[in-house]
């Protein structure tokens, strides 16, 4: 996939991630866009440990997962996000 692709589908994958899980958290265009794109790679990552496929091109299967990615990284953000520093 290229790079224009990767960048499609992290805007695609991170915009649905932020409707999932509305509510404070990272902000902006550029921002959901990398939250996307890193979920991209995470989804790719647990589906071929699962043994689901892998984010090798632009379909419902690969845009499943790059979301799947993103909210766990959404949820990461928040958990971290929540914790007291003191």
């Amino acid at each position: 996939m290229g790079i224009l692709s990767w960048i499609v589908l992290g805007l695609v994958a991170g915009a649905i991630a932020r409707w999932v899980m509305p509510g404070k958290g990272p902000r902006g265009i550029l921002v959901t866009m990398v939250i996307g794109i890193i979920g991209a790679f995470l989804g790719g990552f647990i589906g071929t440990a699962l043994g689901m496929g892998s984010v090798d091109g632009f379909d419902l299967r690969s845009l499943f997962l790059s979301v799947i990615g993103a909210v766990g990284l959404l949820l990461g953000y928040r958990a971290l996000a929540s914790r007291d520093p003191g």
